[in-house]
């Protein structure tokens, strides 16, 4: 089965793990993810537990084709997570008192029209991330900088892949590696500062912490492409090397401004000073 990995796609400001199955056209969504957002649930983890039991007990055949599939958790890694396609997701949702079951079911037809349009041309996708990152209050600055990070980072992954990198792990270790390198932060502890949970730490970035991130992944990608390291322990050390010109530009920057770069500003920050210059233009 071909997949697309750690995908998220946004309902109503929230975040859904999505897995895209290239072999069967289909999207596989995260089921606690969905029953998070519809019960507004405190423990929706412990709902579709009792939710998952007492259908069960019915003899409800949906929860028993109903897949597992590795999805990235909060806490960085990579575990199985009960997914269902959009069938069976709306099969479920019939199950879920909800004021939100109506517009949720809009969405995922939605979801699924835009996958398709998507495939045949990219260039609705580039679009569609455009729109979202505006209405969410994001500067124009800041979504240039944003996607310019992803074609860095998507020529950066494709190099590791080209040393021999080919593991979900492998690739979240080296990117742990990276970061710590030249932010001084692992991933987890990045996410902490600026209090994050499932949230995507690049869009919770500021214009210099992109950048300098952008930096460290060129960087690993033009000394590997000049080395041409095989395996992990070379790739490891070439990724090392790249963010460690990210970390001494850092520095430099810092001891010239004054400034630290790491914060603890996150997208609501970001967002918010946006509009106020907004205001002041």
């Amino acid at each position: 089965m071909s997949n697309e990995n750690n995908f998220l796609k946004i309902f109503e400001d929230k975040n859904i793990r999505v897995q895209w199955n290239a072999d069967e056209e289909k999207w596989y969504f995260s089921i606690v993810d969905v029953v998070e957002i519809l019960t507004e649930s405190d423990n929706p983890t412990v709902y579709w537990r009792v939710m998952k039991k007492r259908l069960l007990d019915e003899g409800n055949k949906t929860v028993t084709e109903c897949n597992g599939l590795k999805m990235l958790a909060k806490d960085g890694k990579m575990r199985m997570t009960d997914v269902a396609d959009t069938e069976q997701l709306l099969r479920l949702i019939q199950s879920i008192p909800s004021k939100k079951a109506e517009p949720f079911k809009l969405w995922l037809a939605k979801v699924g029209s835009e996958r398709i349009d998507e495939t045949y041309d990219p260039e609705i996708a580039i679009n569609r991330a455009l729109d979202t990152y505006r209405r969410k209050g994001y500067s124009e600055e800041w979504i240039n900088q944003r996607l310019k990070s992803i074609d860095v980072r998507k020529e950066f992954t494709d190099e590791l892949k080209r040393g021999g990198i080919n593991q979900n792990k492998d690739f979240a270790i080296l990117t742990n590696i990276l970061t710590s390198v030249w932010s001084g932060y692992s991933v987890k502890e990045y996410k902490q500062l600026k209090g994050l949970k499932k949230e995507n730490l690049r869009d919770n970035m500021t214009n210099m912490e992109i950048i300098l991130n952008m930096l460290a992944e060129q960087s690993s990608t033009q000394i590997s492409k000049g080395t041409n390291p095989q395996g992990f322990s070379q790739t490891k050390s070439t990724v090392i090397k790249g963010a460690n010109v990210a970390k001494t530009a850092k520095e430099t920057i810092e001891k010239e401004s004054g400034i630290k770069i790491v914060s603890s500003e996150n997208s609501n920050q970001i967002r918010r000073l946006n509009k106020d210059n907004d205001k002041l233009a």
